[in-house]
């Protein structure tokens, strides 16, 4: 395991298990969640809709522990792919271990550089925005507020802040300055939330769909598929289609599960930041 990926699984699990922050961070109960009569919440029940009857996707939402990883002390490991052959994205690898991804020529030498260097110039490691595929995968949570015309994801990761335009706007075709989280747009399909993006920065720090440097460009479209079977499932498909990078559009699954009863730690990456001191220059 690189030293990239090692310092970020550490840094996830000090935050996740540590006591001091456990004792320090409040608590409060999530309103409005049905739980059972000992008070446990009931994660299998329907999903929350909104006042117009649209699946309503807020929430605090992690990744399941396991997904898309090695079974360990003889458990069997997690599914690869979904029943219907959906590989499982994960943090280290944009479609999972085992699928090999249809990339152009000049996309799998940059991302041999990339692995080669040690991932040194994953944006994580300079407290950048980390791109939408890390930051679905990252074992740090994220929150979805979602009102009528737009939906905010915020990713304790590196503090970062996605805006998800709901009202019927088209994409920008004024040339703008390139995003970090590129520019989405949302509309509803039945209950599946679809969500656009395009207008991404591609440069070398930004294009990163993994922890081992799978490369996107500017000319990248990602196309989500957000479901929510039960209370306690969220589902995402997808879609990257970036001809620069791959020689096909492929699409992958993220699961995440809902955390009740828990709020978001605030992480300000740049806070007497030192990692970067041993890298060479």
């Amino acid at each position: 395991m690189n030293w990239v990926l090692r310092t970020a699984g550490v840094l996830a699990l000090m935050v996740a298990f540590s006591p001091a922050t456990d004792a320090q961070w409040p608590k409060y109960p999530t309103p409005g969640v049905a739980r059972t009569p000992d008070g446990n919440p009931i994660l299998d029940g329907p999903a929350p809709r909104t006042a117009d009857g649209k699946v309503d996707f807020s929430g605090i939402w992690n990744r399941p522990f396991g997904v898309g990883g090695r079974g360990r002390g003889g458990a069997p490991a997690a599914p690869a792919t979904t029943p219907d052959g959906i590989p499982i994205s994960t943090f280290g690898e944009v479609a999972g271990r085992g699928y090999p991804l249809p990339m152009t020529p000049w996309a799998a030498d940059l991302k041999k550089r990339r692995m080669a260097d040690n991932m040194k110039d994953n944006p994580d490691v300079w407290c950048l925005p980390i791109g939408l595929m890390q930051y679905h995968n990252h074992p740090q949570p994220r929150q979805i507020v979602q009102t009528k015309n737009l939906i905010l994801i915020t990713y304790e990761s590196n503090y970062g802040l996605r805006y998800i335009y709901m009202d019927g706007r088209p994409a920008p075709n004024n040339d703008p300055q390139p995003w970090w989280f590129g520019y989405s747009r949302g509309w509803y399909e039945g209950d599946t939330l679809v969500v656009e993006t395009t207008n991404f920065r591609g440069d070398e720090k930004a294009g990163w769909l993994d922890v081992n440097g799978s490369p996107y460009t500017e000319a990248l479209k990602m196309t989500e598929r957000f479901r929510r079977p039960t209370f306690g499932t969220l589902e995402i498909d997808v879609t990257i289609d970036d001809a620069k990078a791959y020689t096909k559009p492929f699409t992958v699954r993220v699961n995440q599960r809902i955390m009740v009863d828990e709020e978001m730690i605030e992480f300000i990456c740049n806070e007497n930041e030192k990692s970067t001191d041993h890298i060479p220059k």
